[in-house]
This record gives C-alpha cells, structure tokens and sequence, in this order.
C-alpha cells in the first residue's frame, strides 16, 4: 500500500523532464550556421539588385537581365553547403564509430570539434570506476564489522537507483536475516544521505539507519559511538572525528557516514527524524586512478581542451586522485561556495578553476551555462539521471553505453568506453569533419564571389551580358560537382591540434582578399579575349566559361591547406572529380552540344594563355595564403 503524494511535473523525475522539454540552447554549430547563411543573403541580395538594376539602366532586355540575376544570384550560394554538411558529418560519424564513439545526433561532430572546456566527473574519467570496500571503522578509524553490518542493511533495504557504492557494500556483507523494513527516506543530491527504518525480529524495536556524505551525517549527529554507547559529540571529539575523516579522505578513499538512531513506532518517517543521530563510523571505498588518466588529459589539453572535474567527492579525495595521475588541481572550488557567486562572476571562476568538490546536479549545470555564457564550447559528460539536464545545457552531451536510459537519450554522443582517450580521437575526427566543411565554405564565397564582382564589372563594361544565363548555371553546376568528393578529403593533422570555432570575421576577410583576386583575373580575360583575340560575343562567353571554371576549381588544391600544397595530399577521390570537371569545361566547345550551349571553338593560342593564367593565379593565390594566414589567424 502506499500514498502518492505528489505526481507528474511536480516529481524529481518530473521536474528533470521538464528541463528536458525545454528548447536546447543554440550550440556553436547553429549559431555558425545562422551567421553564414545571413552573411550569403546580404551578398545575394546587394549583388544581384545592383546587376540586375545596372542592366535595366542599360536598357537591355529586362527578361533576359532578370534571369541573369536570377542565375547570379544560385551562382553566389553555396547551395551544395547542406549536402557537403551532412555527408561529411556523416562520414565523420562513421569513422568516430570505429574508434568506439557513436554519434546520435549529427551536429554534434562539429561541435566536438570546436569544444575547448570538457566538464566531466571524476569516477570513471580519472579513476577506474571499480568501486571496492577497503575499510569499514568507528569514528576514531579502527576496524568495526559492526558498522559493516548496518551498511548492508541499509544498502540491502534502500530501493533507489543502483549506486556502486552500495553493490561494493553487499559484495561483502549481506544483511542479517529477519529484519524487516518499515520505510525509507530516499537520497537526494541535496541532503546527502539515504536512511531506512527497520525493526529487530529479536527485540521489535525499530532503528533508523542513515549512510551518506560525511559532511552532511555528521552535522546531523549529536552523539557518537565510542566504545559500546553512545557519546556526546563535544568539540574535543568532533575534531577525532574530523581527523579521521581526513585521514580517510587524504588516501584518496571514498568516504561514506553511517550513523544510527532508536525510533518510536510510527506510520511514516521524514527527514525530519534525521536528527539526534548516533555517529556509528565510516565506510571507505577505493576507487584506484587510472594510470593513463593524465596522459590523456595532457594530451587534450595539447590540443586545446582543458578539462573541468565536477564530482559529488569531497576536496581531499580529488585532491590525492589528482595527484596520482599527475596533474595540478589548483584551488579546489566546494559546491557549498557556489551558493554564494552570482552567475556572472561563476564564469570567470569556472575558467581559471580545474576542480569543484562537493557540487550537486544543479551546481554542475550552473558551471555549465556560466562557461556557455563566456563564449566556450562546452562538453560534458555524465551518465546519470541527475546529469540529463546538463547534458541538455552543454554544446556537446556525452554519455556512456552503461549509463542510465535518460541520460543516453539526453546525449549527443555515446562512448563504448568510458575513457578520455577514445574521446580524444572522436575530438580529432570532429575537427577534420569541421576542416572538410570550411574547405567548402572558403572556397565557394570567395570563387562565386569573385565571379560575381567579375560579372558585375563586365556588365558595367561590356555592350553585351558576359555570359549567358543557362551557362552561368552550367558553370555552377561543373563546379560543385567538383566539390563533392571533399567530404572525404584528407585534413592536415597541425588543422587538428587546435578547437576550430566558426568566425565570420575570418570568412569575410578570406572572401574579401581571395575574391578580387580571383576578378582580378577574370578581367585580365576579358582584355585578352577583346584586345588580343577580338572575340565576338559567343567567343567571349567560351573563353570566360573556360577560364573561370578551371580558375575557380583547380584554387582547391591551394585552399584546401594552410601549408604548402604541394607538401599536403589531397584524396584521389578529390583530385579526380576536380580534373574531370576541368576536363569537361575545356572539352564543351568541341563537342556537338557547343552550338547548343552558345559555345564555339577557341583558337589554340587561347589555350596556351589559359596555362598562364592558371600557373600565375596558383602560385599568387599561394603567396595570398601565406600573407593571409599570417596577418589572420583563425579562431581557435
């Protein structure tokens, strides 16, 4: 029989359902995305008014110069921009797989990429996560199986989530027979502690027995067990205690309270009853650090992801696990502190503190927003129902195959193995992901924007359109096919050490300084087919298909790498696409359909003049490069 006393939202349960409910913060990815696609409206826009109105002023054939900027306009937008996203998310996804991380929503791989703080617990990430029970003591710290046994029967009796600490309890002990449970007062991350009432089968009497983080039983504790009956707890005694407790805690042990109090009979017991309470002893638990634990986290922080430890532990046991794996926790920030920081100075807090102690959910999900809110690309990982709602705050959700089914749900990513190592290599996989899709971006806006100013300075010059509409579509067409295979290019392993952040400042200057350049030699054809050449009209619009098409694609090979490219591979795959595009503009004019596409054959000297201008406009978008990356570094 029981009494429900509150139900749905107004639950635990319900209330982390709520959170849950709730619209996930705007990640890194969304955010670079809504920047991008605001950035290509305004070009398209302006662009394409000032040709389409210039043409107009012309007085030509208005419905010619509307598709023309119509034309302009799908030749100015990466339209290619989702395809290339979601195939190479997904081609991350699935070499992430192999390397144990398994990808649930698609977005995450490139916010993994850019993550630069991972908050994670230190069970399980710096410590083996096999709990074991070492020592079971009275409060002065000698052995006592007595406090053995009311550990089993309260972790025996106790019916909430399964904790490890309670199975390394039972492992060894099991409850005495003919006890009977009365009731129970469940665990909450605020209390600290889990008690149950049971009833002696020999004497009828009723005991309350509470086990939980020291700190917290403790201070519900007015007396303690010294020898066989109970004490005052005095300060002479308390600072024992306390000693014990550090011993305890300074060996890096996980520590647990167990204290014990004589109840009157009764219907039902609340927290209320959780007072007056017998110190009985200590339960201590070793949870041994994993010997590669700081290599691994050294070697994120090599690349630029430092790691935030958020664990429920008290300072002195995350203080001598640190020191065991070998690295610096600096001052140690408790839960207790955090009450008293505002959220805007929890921040800057949280960005020069390595570990916090003693935090609860809600506290970890405060960290959380606050790193958010100065501008980090936040993971987190966790794996229990506490942890959903951070899981839901943070840029990247990581949980593990053994967590609980609502933090598996709340996650963006699982790791098969709860190690810092395999998220490491899914680090390097999201930030090649990232590289193959600003690859892309780069090289579309500043080619089709270079193309665009091309296009709007010939109608400004020329008595005729620089290119008919259908072959600006074909041009367009040619060049993103040739820029499908990037997805599977190979990434420079120096682009990988660093987490790469979307900068639309960045962006701009790339298409600012790589697009004139490319219409600086847009318009070096057109002097050449006018001057050299006297081109007719459908002369002109083949030699300038053919230059800006093989102009605009073989630039890939530049831009595609920071460093010197002919030191930097590139995937067969890419290199054959590219060339057969190429391949495809030269050969048109030659073919039966050139009369169709409004082409007709170039004299042979226009092709010794496209290998000039091929060769110069390489090596000078090379030496671009260099004096760009060097003046604009990007945002890592």
């Amino acid at each position: 029989t029981m009494v429900a006393v509150t139900t749905g939202p107004h639950t635990a349960f319900g209330a982390i359902a709520g959170r849950l409910a709730e619209r996930e913060p705007e990640t890194a990815f969304e955010r670079g995305m809504r920047g991008i696609a605001t950035l290509i409206t305004r070009l398209v826009v302006l662009l394409v008014l000032f040709v389409f109105l210039v043409n107009i002023l012309l007085k030509r054939d208005p419905l010619e110069s509307f598709l023309f900027a119509v034309a302009l306009a799908i030749g100015l937008t990466p339209e290619l921009l989702p395809m290339i996203t979601s195939v190479t998310l997904a081609h991350g996804a699935v070499r992430m797989a192999r390397k144990q991380v398994i990808v649930k929503r698609l977005p995450a791989i490139e916010n993994v990429g850019s993550m630069d703080i991972l908050c994670s617990d230190k069970t399980g990430t710096l410590t083996e996560g096999a709990v074991a029970l070492e020592r079971a003591v009275d409060p002065l710290g000698n052995p006592n199986p007595a406090v053995l046994r009311l550990a089993a029967l309260n972790s025996g009796f106790e019916t909430g989530i399964a904790s490890p600490l309670d199975a390394a309890v039972l492992h060894v002990a099991v409850p005495p027979d003919g006890f009977a449970k009365i009731d129970e007062i469940p665990f909450d991350a605020v209390r600290r502690m889990l008690s149950v009432v049971v009833q002696d089968p020999a004497t009828g009497e009723r005991t309350l027995i509470a086990k939980g983080a020291p700190e917290q039983v403790i201070a519900a504790c007015s007396r303690w067990r010294a020898d066989r009956a109970p004490a005052s707890l005095d300060p002479s005694a308390r600072h024992q205690i306390d000693a014990t407790f550090a011993s305890l805690s300074g060996a890096g042990l996980r520590t647990l309270a167990v204290a014990t109090k004589p109840v009157a009979l009764a219907e039902r017991y609340r927290r209320a009853d959780e007072a007056d309470l017998i110190l009985e002893g200590f339960l201590a638990f070793n949870d041994p650090p994993k010997p590669d634990a700081g290599a691994a986290i050294r070697d994120l922080a090599a690349d630029g992801i430092r790691v935030v430890i958020l664990t429920g532990d008290n300072d002195l046991v995350a203080h001598n696990v640190c020191g065991a794996i070998g690295i610096d926790p600096g001052t140690i920030v408790l839960g207790s502190e955090l009450d008293r920081v505002s959220d805007a100075a929890l921040g800057a807090l949280a960005e020069r503190t390595t570990v916090f102690a003693r935090v609860t959910p809600e506290q970890k999900n405060r960290v959380i927003r606050a790193l958010r809110g100065r501008g980090h690309v936040v993971g987190f990982l966790g794996d229990g129902v506490n942890d959903a709602p951070s899981l839901h705050s943070a840029d990247v959700g990581i949980s593990v195959t053994n967590a609980t089914d609502v933090a598996r749900e709340a996650a963006d990513l699982i790791l098969l193995e709860r190690d810092l190592r395999v998220l490491h290599d899914g680090v390097v996989e999201g930030r090649q992901s990232f590289g193959n899709i600003m690859k892309y971006l780069l090289m579309g806006l500043s080619s089709d924007f270079g193309n665009v100013l091309g296009m709007a300075g010939a109608t400004l010059l020329l008595p005729f359109l620089p290119m008919l509409p259908f072959q600006v579509l074909l041009n367009d067409l040619l060049y993103s096919a040739s820029q499908v295979t990037l997805p599977i290019d190979r990434v420079d392993l120096d682009y990988a050490r660093k987490p790469k952040h979307w900068d639309l400042r960045f962006i701009q200057h790339f298409m600012l300084v790589f697009g004139p350049l490319s219409s600086a030699f847009d318009f070096l054809t057109f002097f050449v087919m006018l001057r050299l050449f006297l081109a007719s009209e459908t002369l002109f619009h083949t030699g300038w298909f053919v230059e800006s098409l093989a102009t605009q694609t073989l630039v890939v090979f530049v831009i595609r790498t920071t460093g010197n490219p002919l030191r930097s591979r590139p995937s067969r795959a890419l290199v054959a696409s590219t060339l057969a595009c190429v391949g495809i503009g030269v050969l048109l004019p030659f073919t039966p359909l050139a009369s169709i596409l409004g082409f007709v054959r170039p004299p042979a000297d226009f092709f010794g003049f496209l290998t000039l201008v091929l060769v110069v406009y390489l090596v000078l978008a090379q030496a671009a490069k260099r004096w760009f990356y060097r003046r604009y570094a990007f945002a890592s």
